[in-house]
């Protein structure tokens, strides 16, 4: 018996489409080895960050139990963020990677996968971070939901979401 469609102009062509596979699947960095490269990343910062600190008098003002006023924590926040870029902006800017990141094997990528944006990425995964933690209480509050948020089922704290990027082995 002959396919009553075979000849009928108005049926739908019918071909065959190859299925190539699926996309290479993106592995998420695990939880642990981004708390350990959060802290290779926290201990070179805080290397460099210690000396200046005492030269400009916060240690000894923390030390005799002073409370430094808001300009002055802003400005050391504004030092703090630029030695982090000085730091670690080349590798941001190459490979999307911190050193602690770069060390154990991770990196950041877009939603997409892809390397994410520069400038993007400072500002929105890394300068809304540091900006947000100067308001009192509220900025601690945050920071520790921020980091909270990597219990989530996709790994991704809130600085993530707010950059739409992940980390994922490299």
């Amino acid at each position: 018996m002959q396919d009553p469609n075979s000849n009928n102009p108005y049926s739908a062509p019918q071909s065959v489409v190859a299925d190539y596979g699926q996309p290479a699947q993106i592995e998420l960095a695990g939880r642990g080895m981004r708390l350990v490269g959060a802290i290779i990343d926290t201990i070179i910062l805080m290397t460099l960050l210690v000396p200046i600190m005492f030269a400009s008098g916060f240690m000894s003002m923390a030390m005799s139990g002073q409370q430094p006023g808001f300009g002055f924590q802003a400005g050391m926040t504004v030092v703090s963020f630029v030695v982090f870029v000085l730091v670690q902006g080349y590798f941001l800017n190459q490979s999307g990677q911190t050193i602690g990141k770069k060390l154990l094997g991770m990196k950041i990528v877009d939603v997409d996968g892809n390397k994410p944006d520069f400038v993007k990425l400072l500002g929105q995964r890394y300068g809304v971070v540091y900006a947000v933690q100067l308001i009192p209480v509220l900025g601690s509050l945050f920071g520790l939901i921020n980091v909270l948020f990597i219990f989530r089922e996709d790994r991704r704290c809130i600085h993530d979401l707010i950059a739409g990027t992940r980390v994922v082995v490299a």
